[in-house]
């Protein structure tokens, strides 16, 4: 709570000088006491899917997830000439809206009532826009695009070049390949409305298949979000566009709640306390994400003055605890770094000064950072930006149905998020700060951030695979001369494993067979075993990795070592000599050897029948290169094999009584 109280602490020095200027306030709350809600209850305050996130990674539902005593908010709403705004439960605060300084008196007289504080001059609806907020975001030209066909064939999307470009420059096209698409993920898009998006062609498949999961507008208060800014409209489109060949979202397939929380018609801190309301609302919806390109700090109405800068430390701000909040509620945050970097402020914007939210910067799709790109630090010194994507000449929809381009950190924010839960839907079991340090770590100046774009620009085909190899494990057994390798990964049909092995005496892993996953094209858990029979070597630590090439793309090739596993032989396993056949009971023998034909003569004798002979051929790496099932009665028997599938080199051949060994023998080829 003590967070909140230098935010008012700040406003209430601005109100000294005279509360008439304000006709909004913001009053907060003591405690929660005399609630209805509970914690053991907390179906009656949130969705199913924002108890699992909680219970999934381990979240305590605590008082800031209990909404606001009931009893407070209508005590406050009766009082004459109060009108109620919104309220937030992690504030535990409301917004009201009256010119009376007799409701003041009245509010500030109640018990409950910690701090009574202006917050904004007046209530704005659907006015005509005073002046454009986000000037520095011009449109360009319609953007015309000629389809990759050269791609269609590996891409699942048909991007256009314009939109593969920009996916691209983060590999996102290898996310979207392996059937991480944003389905089943749902994000909440934070903004100043989103004008005509039902009838926009790049959102024709989000409308045609009810994408959209639910609307509010915190200004007017009212479910319609399709009446007002066109700017949330644009910024969404960079995640849920889907026109074949021309534009392509980063996650189309993804679920959206749409709050606006921007007031279009002035600019004052309330709209800090709407932003609080929308993440909070999210997260009770079950959002898995929020992208937001609003932010605050400098520039407002009414006589408030610029935010000190060292206010901004991520603790402060209204929006700064609120994302922190969202990002303790288990939600991945991405906001906007902000446009600042031209003018006289030149940096970063709060909410993006949260230490727990990803603020994102502004690069073109060649990775230069746009000059009106926000700088760092924050005010407390945090890395800001933390990453950057696409928003120098960035693809949008326009409100004329046309595809355009304009500059902004609001375009990079939302494209980079689209990837952000791209990369989280692989890996459910991993929380949203591990997602976002996978993304930091996989950026372009992961080992050496600079206050421009952060960590830089993620390659998230890179995060897919530091991820992929944390979550991955094998182990193995042995069973006399016979190792099994098990192991767990995530896997898509078109990728391969390798298994290399070390053996006692030697310096370097070398690879000794490769196993193809299970046929399917979405990534799915998976679990293998394969079993090394060591025909030749001597006892000792024998090691084995699992090499997963993720992308089996010549162009575009790319592998992980997933896991390691070492085992003990405590007896060596000695190939028998071909020159001692133990003739008196069983022995195994090749004849000719060398072989330098196409075929030769494999020769078994025992004194008893054998019904389930086995006949097993290795290479010198120990993989199974050829097997055979046989029978033979008492004495001598012999098989003829051709050569045709032995390279040149030694082979040992293991001749097999069901599970036991009769015999083995050197090939030599």
């Amino acid at each position: 709570m003590k967070k909140i109280c230098l935010f008012i602490f700040v406003l209430t020095i601005v109100a000294i000088e005279g509360n008439a200027q304000f006709s909004r306030y913001v009053i907060r709350f003591k405690n929660k006491g005399n609630s209805p809600y509970s914690l053991a209850n907390p179906s009656a305050y949130l969705s199913q899917r924002a108890i699992d996130r909680r219970n999934r990674y381990g979240i305590t539902i605590d008082s800031t997830d209990l909404p606001v005593t009931p009893f407070y908010i209508s005590q406050v709403a009766a009082i004459s000439n109060v009108t109620l705004l919104n309220v937030s439960k992690w504030l535990n605060a409301v917004t009201i809206q009256t010119s009376s300084a007799a409701a003041i008196t009245a509010i500030n007289a109640l018990p409950f009532v910690q701090t009574v504080t202006g917050i904004a001059a007046r209530l704005n609806g659907h006015e005509t826009e005073r002046r454009n907020k986000f000037e520095s975001e011009e449109f360009f030209a319609p953007y015309e695009s000629a389809g990759r066909t050269e791609q269609l064939t590996a891409d699942y999307f048909n991007y256009g070049t314009g939109s593969y470009n920009e996916i691209h420059l983060h590999n996102g096209e290898f996310l979207h390949n392996i059937g991480l698409r944003g389905q089943g993920m749902q994000i909440g898009m934070l903004d100043n409305g989103f004008n005509n998006y039902t009838t926009l062609k790049a959102f024709d498949s989000v409308n045609a298949n009810g994408q959209v999961l639910g609307t509010w507008d915190f200004v007017a208060r009212e479910v319609n979000v399709a009446n007002d800014g066109s700017h949330g409209m644009s910024c969404m489109s960079t995640i849920a566009a889907n026109i074949p060949g021309q534009f392509i979202g980063t996650a189309p397939k993804a679920g959206f709640w749409l709050y606006q929380t921007e007031d279009n018609a002035s600019e004052y801190p309330i709209e800090e306390f709407n932003w609080a309301c929308g993440a909070e609302r999210a997260d009770s919806a079950g959002a898995d994400a929020i992208s937001s390109s609003l932010g605050y700090g400098y520039d407002f109405d009414g006589g408030i003055p610029d935010y000190p800068y060292n206010t901004l430390d991520g603790n402060t701000t209204m929006a700064a605890i609120a994302g922190d909040l969202a990002a303790k509620k288990g939600i991945l945050v991405f906001v906007a770094a902000g446009n600042a970097g031209n003018n006289a402020w030149r940096n970063i914007i709060t909410p993006a000064d949260g230490d727990s939210v990803l603020a994102v910067g502004a690069v073109n799709t060649s990775g230069t950072v746009g000059s009106f790109s926000s700088y760092g630090p924050s005010g407390d010194g945090q890395i800001k930006p933390d990453i950057a994507s696409v928003g120098v000449a960035a693809m949008v929809q326009s409100t004329s149905n046309t595809v355009v381009t304009g500059n902004g950190t609001s375009y990079a924010c939302p494209k980079i998020a689209g990837l952000g839960i791209c990369l989280w839907q692989g890996f459910p079991e991993y929380n949203n700060m591990k997602i976002a340090r996978a993304l930091q770590q996989a950026g372009s100046k992961a080992t050496n951030p600079d206050d421009r774009v952060g960590y830089g620009i993620p390659d998230v085909k890179k995060a897919f695979g530091a991820l992929l190899t944390e979550f991955a494990t094998s182990s193995s057994t042995v069973n006399g001369c016979r190792v099994t390798i098990n192991w767990s990964s995530k896997d898509v049909g078109a990728m391969k494993y390798e298994i290399e092995r070390k053996a006692p005496g030697e310096t370097s892993f070398s690879k000794i067979t490769e196993v193809n996953p299970q046929a399917g094209t979405l990534l799915t858990n998976r679990s293998y075993q394969y079993n090394n029979d060591l025909v030749s070597g001597s006892s000792g630590l024998y090691s084995y990795r699992v090499r997963q090439i993720i992308d089996t793309a010549s162009a575009s090739f790319a592998a992980v070592y997933i896991d390691t596993t070492t085992i003990n032989i405590s007896t060596g396993c000695i190939v028998t000599s071909t020159t001692d056949p133990q003739a008196t009971e069983e022995s195994v023998s090749v004849m000719p050897n060398p072989v330098t034909g196409s075929s030769f003569t494999l020769v078994v004798e025992t004194n008893y029948a054998v019904n389930n002979m086995p006949v097993l051929i290795y290479d010198s790496k120990g993989t199974l290169v050829m097997q055979l099932k046989e029978t033979k009665g008492t004495g001598k028997k012999t098989i003829d094999l051709p050569t045709g599938k032995l390279l040149k080199g030694n082979y040992f051949i293991r001749v097999m009584n069901r599970n036991k060994i009769i015999g083995t023998a050197e090939l030599l080829r």
